[in-house]
């Protein structure tokens, strides 16, 4: 997997991620970064800026790349093994990456314990996942599930109550989130799939006074994880 860009270079050098290969703008002269690689004998190729660009589907790559190992995704035995875990926060079929890595960016900020994501027909850990969420990513345990389902049945059986984000339900801000809270966000266009609404303890939902009723999902997702945050 190809990732760019200086801060999440940064994050994943200082990590324990398995970097294979470092490419290198010709004229890169960050001391600070090319300290790190040195240290660590990364393979360096240096290239000319257009051509690493171009390699990274014209991101912005700020003039480095790694080509690392895929992202290695936890287990739902992780959680059930982690007896300190309260707070984790479910994504029903996210689409956008961007949105992805701001979410992760959120929850690392709010010390969630576990995101979990659904193996198919979501968005996946990719390159503009790495970047967008600034780092964050090596910082946070996202968990790959086959069956939301049964995963929150599952979560249930832990003791979580489990908390499902939709338009029109009850006011997130008269709930208490004291106990093991797991938060589920839907997909950007259709928000929680019904089954999994059904599944839920309860529907919560932020207040609209706008035309338009609807906030991004990084967004509204954001709001609601920062409200649970004020209970841990």
């Amino acid at each position: 997997m190809l990732v760019y860009g200086k801060n999440v270079v940064r994050e994943i050098i200082n990590s324990n991620t398995k970097i294979f290969k470092v490419f290198l703008d010709n004229n890169f002269n960050d001391q600070e970064l090319m300290s790190l690689i040195n240290k660590k004998n990364l393979k360096k190729f240096h290239m000319d800026r257009n051509k690493l660009d171009r390699m990274c589907d014209n991101g912005i790559t700020q003039g480095i790349a790694l080509d690392i190992e895929e992202y290695k995704y936890l287990d739902i035995k992780d959680i059930e093994n982690d007896k300190d875990a309260n707070f984790l926060v479910m994504l029903d079929s996210l689409e956008d990456p961007h949105n992805f890595g701001a979410i992760i960016r959120t929850c690392e900020c709010a010390g969630v314990n576990y995101i979990i994501i659904p193996k198919k027909r979501s968005v996946s850990v990719n390159s503009t996942v790495y970047k967008t969420s600034v780092g964050a990513l090596n910082n946070v345990k996202i968990v790959e599930v086959v069956n939301l389902t049964n995963t929150i049945n599952k979560l249930k059986d832990l003791g979580y109550w489990v908390y499902g984000a939709e338009a029109g339900s009850t006011d997130f801000r008269k709930i208490d989130y004291s106990g093991k809270t797991c938060l589920v966000i839907g997909s950007e266009g259709h928000g929680l799939k019904q089954i999994v609404a059904s599944s839920c303890d309860q529907i919560i939902s932020l207040p609209m006074k706008g035309k338009v009723n609807s906030l991004n999902a990084s967004v509204a997702g954001g709001i609601l994880i920062y409200e649970i945050m004020r209970y841990k």
